[in-house]
């Protein structure tokens, strides 16, 4: 499935450097169980002030809808659209590969993994001016997300494409929905980024990112 993503454009004309582009992704504050470094100590700060997991039978809110704007963090499984304005050869779809880059004609292999879209046109716009285009104009947006994983107590566990404002239950629901021995109210959230990982107990309504993992653990009684 694909999806439109944030559009991320670089232009020849300074007032356009400012464009804002939304404002940026928050999830909510999960009970965090474990967490790694890299990028993901930055995170780990955020869920100091979890509140203590809630008991079985809560009905917990429901979390505000996952927004992705320029913040996001490209990776390896993303596909973007790279436009360059009067370059149809260089125009096209792109998949993020296993090393973290997409390879553009005349230019080569130019590193996304941890770059915004924003980040990313601004270097393939400095690689075409050099040498290649005087004034390069250059749009980049995600095509399709990162897949989502779900193991465990559902009915169909594996992989499955990411859309956009995704939750937990969610993510079960497209699994087939939990199976007899699931234990519901233990669902486990794993999140790596930059070489980082970070694993937290959620409830069903926390917004899901592209290339997390879902876990359902299974109830003994």
């Amino acid at each position: 499935m694909q999806t439109a993503g944030p559009v991320a454009m670089v232009q020849p004309r300074a007032d356009l450097d400012s464009m804002a582009y939304g404002q940026p992704y928050r999830a909510p504050q999960p009970v965090v169980v474990a967490d790694g470094g890299g990028a993901i100590g930055a995170l780990r700060n955020s869920f100091a002030a979890s509140p203590a997991p809630m008991p079985v039978g809560y009905a917990a809110p429901m979390a505000a809808p996952a927004r992705y704007d320029a913040s996001y963090h490209l990776d390896a499984g993303d596909k973007l659209r790279v436009v360059v304005y009067g370059q149809e050869g260089l125009t096209n779809s792109y998949a993020i590969d296993a090393g973290g880059s997409i390879t553009m004609p005349l230019i080569g292999a130019v590193p996304a993994r941890g770059r915004t879209t924003a980040g990313l046109a601004g270097e393939i716009a400095a690689r075409l001016r050099n040498g290649y285009i005087r004034e390069p104009s250059v749009a980049v947006e995600i095509e399709a997300y990162r897949p989502f994983f779900i193991l465990g107590e559902v009915t169909a566990p594996g992989q499955y494409p990411y859309v956009p404002n995704m939750t937990v239950e969610s993510a079960v629901a497209i699994a087939g929905g939990f199976s007899p021995r699931a234990k519901r109210d233990v669902v486990t959230i794993t999140h790596t980024e930059n070489g980082g990982s970070m694993r937290a107990v959620v409830p069903l309504g926390t917004p899901l990112n592209p290339g997390d993992t879902v876990f359902v653990a299974e109830r003994w009684f």
